[in-house]
């Protein structure tokens, strides 16, 4: 076969010049974009890698802003719990100098100002905000946490910054936590406040006196030895409501009194679940051993009768109403209020001696809203009720019917928002005693649960929010038209036009009057009790619950109240008060003394908050860095994927024009040859 010239010309330029052109032009193409392929089509190797890469770094990069900005929260609140903590040691040495007995009248009064201008300053850091976002509102960072009366606005949420692959840590602390967490080390400490001193020569009491010297003597005869009788009532640690009556004579000691206390409260020889005790004042101190519960509570109240008869030994506590309270009383009957507050007793209750009805009180009033004083907690664990809280997870079921709610109840009386009195009870029946009702002007009504077919709630399932659709429906006088379910969810619905009962954020009942009938507060008043608080009979039942009394005060509790701890000890230091005392200005003031613990322990609180943001702080750099590193290492690995090398490329450019070069020299010798030839 005979070579043609266009045979050399498709072998040796038209193959190799295509192909050096498309490489020559890739080459160029990396050099100007930087990168070694524009298309998946150009290598689906590589572009597959590299999106792989590119979603990588998206997401490490929405790691990283996420988590920038969680430090940022989280150092803020670092920042701002260094200056809590500041103040609050500011605010301990001020009361040490106000306890300080030296101090008079006008330096405690300088003293309480200051103090009230460190309050102003905890509510400002309390709303912190960064770029108008509230740091410790919980996840409601638009509501300024604290208002101005203390009380928190914001919720328990936590906001979480994502570190990772279904990772994420948390860098918020939330109001609720900082000023109404809970503390499961802490014990409840409690304190009567009704100052005792020897009645006989007006010494301070120890706990080495006599009960003659707590008690008195009318007749200042010590041959003659006299009864004294205590009434205790109260809650142990665990829920359990105790109610005894204890008997002691002149000669016995008051140590013997704290001791039958704390044997009342469960303490035995092996094993002491309180201590009690008596402060400089001749107050009693209760401290509950056992850490994590809010539940233990205290009243007393003494009686004596000089005439050496029995009068003081009654089984219903209202029988010592007709006794005197002044030392030395013009009769020969003494009571003597260990307790005392300012509370209303409820109608029919003891008023002569207010100190005797305990429970049977009513609400607290301010304007249009009445407001009980003791809190609803569940018995398993130490949370607050809520409206869906069964009664019988919060009341106690060994009295009655040991285990059930069945066969107990509640008495409700007061006036409601027209000013009308009523008097009903809240009877709580199992379904196979046909469910439970209430009854009021001679009326049953039955408390319908939600089950279909609708019928009377069973005693142990009843909810708060069953018991406070009745109290709802009692105070506004909206009743049901008759016994039907759906007259029944009628007058609920009426009634909420003209009230409304709710359970505040630390547990207490509450009820807003928005009747219209009065301009300048309600009419309205509420008790709830138990009917049997009255009774000291032999064998005689306990409160199966509480909601209002004028029990003990707190001294130190599980459960935090950052403000309202801050204004108890304030008004302590504007009421000159060192230790409680029930006969000037606020009965439930705690004193300076008692203050002084209370802000250790917020203190104590408020740094262990601060060691969690502490903590929240330090994980969040510690993925900073690591992401950082992360984003640094992919962007090395993704350049080395996808990025041209420009030495590399540059070289190759130039390889590949002398391959090109030497291709056209040789075609031109060939095609020089070629013609040769033909000549």
């Amino acid at each position: 076969m005979r070579v043609t010239n266009s045979m050399y010309y498709d072998s040796i330029y038209a193959t190799n010049n295509q192909k050096l052109t498309n490489e020559l032009f890739d080459v160029n193409k990396q050099i100007a974009s930087g990168l070694k392929i524009e298309y998946a089509s150009d290598d689906v190797t590589t572009f597959t890698n590299t999106m792989r890469l590119d979603n990588e770094l998206t997401t490490l990069g929405q790691v990283k802003s996420s988590t920038e900005n969680g430090s940022k929260v989280s150092s803020q609140s670092d920042a701002v719990l260094n200056d809590f903590t500041t103040s609050l040691d500011r605010t301990q040495t001020l009361l040490l100098q106000a306890a300080n007995g030296a101090q008079s009248d006008t330096s405690l009064d300088a003293i309480a100002n200051e103090l009230r201008g460190l309050e102003d300053h905890f509510k400002n850091l309390a709303n912190t905000s960064i770029n108008g976002q509230y740091i410790f509102s919980g996840s409601a960072t638009g509501t300024k946490p604290i208002a101005a009366d203390g009380t928190y606005q914001g919720n328990d949420q936590a906001l979480n910054a994502i570190t990772g692959s279904n990772t994420s840590q948390q860098y918020n602390l939330s109001g609720a936590e900082l000023f109404l967490g809970e503390e499961s080390g802490q014990k409840r400490e409690i304190t009567s406040n009704t100052v005792n001193r020897n009645l006989f020569d007006d010494s301070a009491l120890s706990s080495s006196d006599s009960i003659r010297d707590l008690m008195g003597d009318k007749d200042n005869d010590t041959d003659t030895v006299n009864t004294n009788y205590f009434y205790l009532r109260g809650t142990q640690s665990d829920g359990t409501a105790i109610k005894e009556k204890i008997a002691l004579d002149d000669t016995e000691s008051i140590d013997t009194l704290l001791e039958r206390i704390g044997t009342a409260y469960g303490n035995t020889t092996d094993n002491q679940v309180v201590n009690v005790s008596m402060n400089p004042s001749g107050e009693i101190v209760v401290e509950d051993k056992l850490s994590g519960s809010s539940k233990l509570d205290f009243h007393m109240v003494a009686a004596v009768d000089y005439s050496g008869g029995d009068s003081a030994n009654v089984d219903n506590i209202d029988d010592l109403d007709d006794g005197e309270t002044k030392y030395p009383p013009d009769g020969d009957l003494y009571v003597k209020e260990i307790l005392r507050s300012d509370l209303t007793p409820a109608d029919g209750a003891a008023t002569n001696i207010q100190g005797l009805v305990y429970d049977r009180t009513q609400f607290e009033k301010d304007g249009f809203k009445l407001s009980s004083n003791a809190p609803q907690i569940e018995k398993d664990g130490n949370a607050f009720a809520s409206p869906s809280t069964k009664i019988s997870e919060v009341a106690d079921l060994s009295q009655t019917n040991a285990g059930t709610l069945d066969g107990s109840s509640l008495k409700l009386t007061g006036v409601n928002v027209e000013g009308d009195s009523y008097d009903a009870t809240i009877n709580f029946k199992s379904s196979d005693n046909g469910g439970s009702t209430f009854t009021i002007g001679g009326t049953d009504y039955k408390i319908y649960d939600m089950g279909d077919p609708r019928a009377a709630v069973n005693a142990d399932d009843m909810t708060y929010q069953q018991l406070m659709d009745v109290v709802n429906m009692v105070t506004t006088n909206t009743l049901p038209d008759d016994d039907s379910a759906e007259k029944y969810d009628e007058a609920i619905q009426t009634s909420n036009y003209k009230g409304k009962t709710s359970l505040s954020y630390d547990g207490r009942i509450e009820f807003q009057d928005i009747s219209g009938n009065n301009s300048d507060g309600t009419a309205a008043s509420i008790s709830i009790y138990d009917p049997n608080s009255n009774d000291f009979s032999d064998g005689a039942q306990a409160s199966i619950m509480t909601f209002n009394a004028n029990d003990s005060l707190t001294v130190r509790d599980p459960k935090t109240d950052f403000f309202k701890s801050l204004d108890e000890a304030i008004s302590a230091v504007e009421q000159h008060k060192t230790y409680p005392d029930a006969g000037s200005g606020d009965a439930r003031n705690v004193g300076i003394e008692n203050s002084i613990q209370m802000i250790t322990d917020l203190s104590d609180h408020i740094y262990r908050s601060q060691s969690k943001v502490g903590a929240q702080s330090n994980a969040l750099d510690n993925s900073l860095e690591r992401t950082t590193l992360l984003e640094t290492s992919t962007i090395s690995l993704r350049s080395d994927v996808i990025d041209t090398d420009l030495a590399e490329a540059s070289l190759r450019l130039t390889q590949l024009d002398n391959d090109y070069q030497a291709m056209l020299s040789t075609v031109g010798k060939v095609s020089q040859l070629s013609l040769v030839n033909y000549l």
